[in-house]
């Protein structure tokens, strides 16, 4: 079973990474970790995908009150686990959490131009294109 798991002192060394041909359009764990540190007063929250006991992938959403809005800024499945059905499920649970929190009613997100897996991933979910920041496409959609 699919699930989140917080980041902590004792689970954040895991070696997840994409295939070499993935590392532009995703940030490496350090920089994950890295940006869940800076927004930390925007209630960041860093986790890792967990398939049962094995470690699938990680990701990272926080509050942005500017937007008035989430921001789900990373996810990435490990490339030995992919086109198992990780990334969507965890979608799912990220979306769900920002749902029972109810602290904003939409979120948005990014992703680079030409990750066409990605698109189609937040497509299922009813992302759409809101609008374009150099390489990256902003979507949003409504939280219901």
């Amino acid at each position: 079973m699919v699930c989140l798991v917080e980041i902590t002192p004792d689970n954040w060394r895991l070696e997840l990474s994409v295939a070499e041909s993935q590392k532009t359009w995703v940030a490496n764990p350090a920089a994950l970790l890295a940006r869940a540190y800076a927004y930390r007063h925007q209630n960041s929250r860093a986790f890792l995908v967990y398939n049962d006991e094995t470690p699938v992938g990680m990701g990272l959403y926080y509050d942005c009150p500017e937007l008035d809005s989430y921001d789900f800024s990373q996810l990435f499945i490990d490339q030995r686990y992919q086109g198992r059905g990780y990334g969507r499920a965890a979608v799912k649970l990220v979306l769900d959490e920002m749902q029972k929190e109810s602290r904003y009613d939409r979120v948005v997100l990014c992703y680079i131009e030409g990750n066409n897996a990605a698109r189609r991933l937040y497509e299922q979910f009813g992302f759409v294109k809101t609008d374009r920041d150099g390489n990256e496409i902003v979507m949003e959609m409504p939280l219901t």
